[in-house]
């Protein structure tokens, strides 16, 4: 799986991308509404790492979560 971090601009918020290892977008949400994206995507039991892992992403930068991972 992939995540990256979008940086919105001006009114447009910050967004969050997850993508499958096919590169299939699974989810699309604001940053700061990053539980109600993951409920919406069937992956509410991921929320902490994804949290952590959001907290040292920086914006524009994609990472590769491993399946052992997740």
């Amino acid at each position: 799986m992939y995540i990256m971090r979008i940086k919105g601009s001006g009114k447009i918020p910050d967004y969050i991308q997850l993508r499958n290892d096919d590169f299939t977008l699974k989810g699309y949400f604001r940053e700061d509404r990053l539980e109600q994206g993951l409920e919406k995507s069937n992956m509410r039991s991921y929320y902490t790492m994804i949290h952590d892992i959001l907290k040292e992403l920086k914006f524009g930068e994609m990472k590769f979560i491993k399946k052992g991972d997740y």
